[in-house]
Formats: C-alpha cells, structure tokens, sequence
C-alpha cells in the first residue's frame, strides 16, 4: 500500500506557490516542501486541516491511496 500526496497538483490547480503557500501555513518552505514531494513519513491532522481550508479541498484531493501491484 502506497499514500500518494498530491500537493503539487492541488496548488496548480490553485495557483499557489511554495512561498506563498509556507507563509500561509506559518510552516518553512523546506517542510512543505518535503510534504509536496511525497517524502514525508507522516502528516498531521492539523497540517491536512490547514492545506484544506487554504486550497479550498477535501483531503482525498490531497491524499491518495494507490495498492501495490501483487507478484504473480
């Protein structure tokens, strides 16, 4: 099982940038910038529920779960 972040494509479809988007969360660019790129091992509820009321969406806009193919 793999949680996808879509970040990135929430913020383009936003417009938003990185540094605006840091400023706004009152969080560093290097922190976010590790949540966009799918790196990070945990997000908190309070993360998730700021990201969705300044992208104006719903955290499966953001989150993802993706199945990892089986071997047959």
């Amino acid at each position: 099982m793999t949680i996808r972040i879509n970040l990135d494509v929430m913020m383009a479809k936003r417009k938003m940038r990185l540094k605006a988007l840091a400023q706004a969360m009152e969080m560093t660019e290097a922190n976010l910038s590790i949540l966009k790129n799918g790196k990070a091992k945990a997000v908190r509820f309070s993360t998730l529920d700021k990201l969705c009321e300044l992208l104006d969406c719903q955290p499966g806009d953001i989150l993802e779960f993706e199945e990892n193919p089986k071997d047959e």
